[in-house]
C-alpha cells in the first residue's frame, strides 16, 4: 500500500462489520484531508511527530485516526503488527500511538507496565467502548489520553475527550461509557440513536449510525448498538 498515493487518490477501507458483513467505504481525497486536519489539531501532529502505528490499516483506526494524517505533514510513522510486549519496549521512541481499549488493556497486564513513563505520550483510544478503568491506568502513567468516536463512515476523529493528570478521574456511568465531550461533526438524536453531519462525514446527508446514545453531564456516552 503506497500510504501517500492515497492522499491523492483516495481509499476504500472496510467498516467495523458490528452489524453485519463489513461492506467498503470509499474515502475521497477531500473528505481526507479535511479529517486529517481535524485529526491533527486534536492530537497535537506536527512534523515532528512520530507515529507509532500498530492498528491494521484496513480499518479507519489504524489508517486515518494518526498514520495518514502524520503522513500528509511529513511526520515519522513507524507500523508493526500489535504486540504488548514490544509497543511497552518501543512506545519510548515515539509521541503517538492509536490503540483499540483491547490493546490498551492488554499493554497495563504487561510486567514492564509498573515502571511505564508515558509523559509527552498522546495515546488515542477508540473502535470499541473505552471503559474509564483503561483511561484511568494510562493518565495515571503521565499520557495524554484522548476517548475517541469516529466510524469508517463518520470520520476517525468525530467525538472524544481528552484527559490529563490534572483531570478528576474518569468515572463510567451504569451501563454506559464515554464517547466525549467534543463534537467535530453536527449531531442529533432521534429515539436514542446518534445521527451526524459534516464535513468529515462519507455521505452528504444525516447517518444513522446504529448507536445508541445520551447527553448528560456535557458529554455524549454510548449505551451499545441499536
Amino acid at each position: 500500500m503506497e500510504l501517500k498515493n492515497i492522499l491523492k487518490n483516495g481509499i476504500s477501507i472496510k467498516s467495523s462489520g458490528t452489524t453485519g458483513k463489513p461492506k467498503d467505504i470509499f474515502q475521497s481525497p477531500q473528505k481526507i484531508k479535511r479529517a486529517n486536519q481535524v485529526a491533527r489539531d486534536v492530537q497535537q501532529i506536527t512534523s515532528s511527530s512520530k507515529v507509532y502505528t500498530v492498528c491494521k490499516l484496513d480499518h479507519a483506526g489504524g489508517l486515518l485516526a494518526q498514520t495518514l494524517p502524520a503522513l500528509e505533514v511529513d511526520a515519522d510513522v513507524y507500523i508493526e503488527q500489535f504486540n504488548p510486549f514490544t509497543w511497552v519496549s518501543k512506545i519510548e521512541n515515539f509521541t503517538h500511538s492509536h490503540l483499540t481499549p483491547g490493546m490498551a488493556l492488554a499493554i497495563t497486564k504487561t510486567k514492564s507496565w509498573d515502571h511505564l513513563d508515558l509523559r509527552n505520550k498522546i495515546i488515542v483510544c477508540g473502535s470499541d467502548r473505552v471503559p474509564a478503568e483503561c483511561i484511568n491506568r494510562f493518565v495515571d502513567k503521565g499520557a495524554t489520553f484522548i476517548a475517541n468516536w469516529g466510524m469508517s463512515e463518520v470520520g476517525p476523529i468525530a467525538i472524544n475527550k481528552t484527559y490529563t493528570a490534572s483531570d478528576s478521574l474518569a468515572s463510567d456511568l451504569p451501563l454506559a461509557t464515554i464517547m466525549g465531550d467534543t463534537s467535530f461533526v453536527q449531531t442529533k438524536v432521534i429515539k436514542h440513536e446518534l445521527y451526524v453531519k459534516g464535513d468529515i462525514c462519507v455521505y452528504d446527508d444525516w447517518f444513522a449510525t446504529g448507536d445508541i446514545v445520551k447527553y448528560q453531564k456535557g458529554c455524549y456516552w454510548y449505551y451499545g448498538r441499536k
